[in-house]
């Protein structure tokens, strides 16, 4: 949370009501300059959450944030850390958490247990152990084969631009040749197919590609040569001229982020596509987002999912009306592109589809 003083100018013969009045000033002229500030959403306790909880294996962050608030995303807020404790930000089965209230705020506070020990002269946290905000398996999973692209990436992207023997390639330890760009020192490629493009859906833009995983190979002949000689060493399907290049990204899901709201407005953001196709969407399916870092989100950003509300007819005015957006469920990013992002559906109230909105929470 970040906290913002203001120092007053000594002045030592001004009266309370003067200071009172250069303060609302103050505070006013910075509302102006900072027009994204706004206070801090506070965390309401749920009316049947617990005093105390011990946390078991199989328990996830946002189970147990969602057990204790109405806004889970808002975990942040009421965490007391213990700097006694060893990575105090980590949870793990056997730990209690507490909750209590200090001047009034609820705080929710950890007494570590047994099933974490650290030995005398060594500091050992079992991480693999540490309580997920979500099923990582299934993300870690998703992101292995799926990966947004650029427009720019693409294009400039290396491409299979033949293959050993002139036949396509099928099986590990085949032959194939690249050609363009290959980043000095990058030896190991993922093969990619493009697949669904994305567009905003108000500005038509092209967000980036949908990058279809077919497989891994290992450059063995100079990066700076004219055409690359790279050995196939892990295929999906055939390997196709024109499939392209890519530095392999290692992306390692971090189980410790946290569920927060974003810290800048969300305007105009959509469910642009989902995993599978399917035309419901429910809760852990995975969506695409319209919007990305170029627009601020993160990693861990909660976000609500509205539908767009009715037209009715007013008997009265004798004319339609549409009626407000109704929320029906929360989602969270886990990977983020420039432009675009997946995100993870955490709850759904009704069946959802594409192109119902996202907002902040």
């Amino acid at each position: 949370m970040t906290e913002w003083l203001i120092n007053a100018p000594s002045a030592p013969h001004k009266s309370n009501s003067a200071l009172k009045g250069w303060l609302t000033s103050a505070l006013l002229i910075l509302a102006l300059l900072l027009p994204g500030l706004s206070p801090a959403q506070e965390a309401t306790v749920r009316g049947d959450a617990p005093d105390t909880y011990l946390v078991k294996k199989g328990d996830t962050l946002w189970g147990i944030a969602d057990m204790f608030l109405e806004e889970p995303w808002l975990w942040p807020e009421v965490w007391d850390v213990n700097p006694q404790i060893d990575n105090p930000h980590l949870i793990f089965p056997g730990d209690t958490l507490y909750l209590s209230y200090v001047d009034g705020r609820p705080r929710l506070s950890l007494s570590r247990g047994r099933d974490v020990k650290l030995a005398p002269n060594m500091r050992v946290t079992p991480l693999d152990l540490a309580i997920p905000v979500i099923p990582l398996d299934d993300v870690d999973a998703f992101l292995k084969r799926h990966r947004i692209i650029g427009p720019e990436e693409l294009e400039s992207s290396s491409y299979v631009v033949a293959g050993g023997q002139e036949h396509l390639i099928t099986a590990n330890g085949d032959t194939i040749y690249g050609r363009g760009y290959f980043p000095e020192d990058e030896r190991a490629y993922g093969i990619y197919r493009a697949g669904d493009v994305y567009r905003d859906p108000l500005t038509l833009e092209v967000l980036g590609y949908q990058a279809q995983d077919i497989g891994n190979a290992q450059a063995k002949s100079s990066l700076s040569d004219p055409v690359v000689e790279l050995e196939v060493t892990r295929v999906t399907e055939e390997v196709r001229i024109t499939d392209r290049l890519l530095p392999l990204d290692e992306r390692i899901l971090d189980a410790t982020f946290q569920p927060r709201a974003p810290g800048v407005d969300v305007e105009d953001a959509f469910m642009i596509a989902v995993d599978g196709g399917v035309t419901q969407i429910g809760t852990w399916d995975i969506v695409v987002l319209n919007k990305g870092d170029r627009e601020g989100l993160e990693v861990g950003h909660v976000l609500a999912i509205y539908q767009t509300g009715e037209v009715v007819f007013d008997e009265v005015a004798q004319t339609n009306v549409s009626l407000p957006d109704v929320r029906a469920g929360l989602a969270m990013v886990f990977e983020v592109a420039e432009k675009a992002s997946y995100a993870l559906v955490l709850k759904s109230n009704r069946p959802l589809k594409v192109m119902d909105k996202v907002k902040n929470p």
